[in-house]
């Protein structure tokens, strides 16, 4: 078994600095990646488990139907990287298809990644698992030092390109194919376009779990920024936009209101928001358009109930 852990100093600094900034823009925005302290990557199974939210179940689905396909159109492959790994499950499916020798995985919750990609080392003896604990929005390219040579394919499961607008999400992937390099590969999973009512559904679920994640988000601004949010003064907010094709998720202020955070004083309007997500929504002609501007083209997809996993080259 061999197992590295290597821990890159996140964040106070980062988080203090993206909030100041996101409170002071027009509309008022905070990014995503804030939701995930501890509290908030248990909320987010929480999330997966709902029924209401299909996209993980049906992702596993397609995953473990088409398995041999996207092994056989993969072939070799030495290395898998897997940014935004979280609890590494659901790597595993490809490593017993393709049996590669090293995995790289990265995530900003840097000691959740290191536990279960230690897990991941134990129940694969023969493999060489790196976990980073990184921002790997800010910080991927300090991953290079860390990756073998050899067949490398970098894997983006969960529809986490659907957190980008087309530009940002078309640098990602820019980005992912420097990482794999000139031989590399990419398998990337998103959601597709579907019912406006199921998908609003599916971030409005009945149990309010996604409301009790999103509203998470205030409790660590709280706690790590000295600020000194309501929760009781805002409420989850979340729809599908037809025309953008992306769900906006908000917290809504009940009222008028001033909060302090680090110091600084913020007046919320009765009805204004906090934007704290988006998630886009694609056709799979969509993607693979948006995917050939960063350089990929396409090598193979499959699709399952309103989910699309496609492969680039």
């Amino acid at each position: 078994m061999s197992f590295t852990f290597q821990d890159f100093p996140a964040a106070r600094d980062d988080l203090r600095a993206d909030v100041l900034a996101g409170l002071a823009a027009r509309p008022k925005a905070i990014p995503p990646k804030y939701f995930y302290d501890e509290a908030g990557c248990r909320l987010f199974e929480a999330i997966c488990a709902q029924p209401e939210y299909a996209l993980c179940r049906t992702e596993q689905a397609l995953m473990a139907t088409h398995l041999s396909d996207i092994a056989a159109a993969l072939a070799k492959v030495a290395c898998i990287v897997e940014p935004g790994a979280g609890d590494c499950a659901k790597v595993r499916l490809l490593l017993d298809a393709l049996r590669p020798t090293h995995l790289v995985v990265m995530d900003i919750a840097g000691a959740p990644l290191a536990a279960s990609a230690q897990a991941v080392s134990r129940d694969y003896p023969n493999l060489e698992v790196t976990a980073l604990g990184m921002d790997f929005l800010r910080d991927l390219e300090a991953a290079a030092p860390w990756l073998p040579a050899g067949q490398r394919l970098v894997y983006y499961p969960g529809s986490s390109i659907g957190n980008f607008p087309p530009d940002a999400a078309s640098a990602l992937l820019a980005r992912f194919r420097q990482l794999a390099g000139t031989a590399g590969r990419l398998l990337i999973g998103f959601d597709l376009k579907k019912d406006p009512q199921r998908l609003h559904a599916a971030y409005n679920d009945a149990a309010g779990v996604t409301a009790a994640f999103n509203l998470n988000l205030l409790a660590r601004l709280n706690r790590e920024l000295g600020a000194d949010f309501d929760p009781a003064r805002f409420r989850h907010y979340a729809f599908y936009n037809p025309v953008a094709g992306r769900i906006e998720m908000h917290l809504l202020s009940l009222m008028e209101q001033d909060v302090h955070v680090a110091g600084e004083r913020f007046h919320f309007a009765l009805g204004e928001t906090l934007h704290t997500e988006h998630s886009y929504k694609f056709r799979r002609d969509e993607f693979a358009a948006l995917a050939l501007t960063a350089g990929w083209r396409l090598a193979g997809e499959w699709e399952h109930d309103g989910f699309a996993v496609q492969l680039f080259r």
